[in-house]
């Protein structure tokens, strides 16, 4: 086995990455792999994203991330203005994180032996 010392990857890791490469005001990273780093949703919320589609926010996501989704094996992003976080938590109540389609009341995905 290779001697690679790359960073581990973990909801910290992708969380200070985001804030750090996309001017990220508010992220919220959930490890849905139950620990072991390979299926993450996010919120992320930055100003970058202002003026521009879905598409076009998700292309900016890979691309900062682009290393760290090569080393996972699913990743899903719920990309916002802060206008529109601000929009959306006022509407939801605070209830606002990343998608968890799929997953139980506890976070981790239904279907996949633990």
């Amino acid at each position: 086995m290779a001697d690679n010392q790359e960073p581990a990857i973990t909801e910290d890791f992708l969380s200070a990455a985001l804030k750090t490469r996309l001017n990220a005001t508010h992220v919220e990273v959930t490890d849905m792999s139950g620990g072991c780093g390979a299926s993450f949703t996010s919120l992320i919320v930055s100003p970058d994203f202002v003026g521009k589609n879905s598409l076009k926010r998700h292309r900016l996501v890979n691309a900062a991330l682009k290393v760290e989704i090569a080393r996972i094996h699913a990743w899903s992003a719920k990309c916002q203005t802060p206008e529109e976080y601000s929009k959306e938590r006022a509407a939801t109540g605070g209830n606002d994180g990343p998608p968890m389609d799929g997953t139980n009341a506890e976070g981790k995905v239904e279907g996949v032996a633990q």
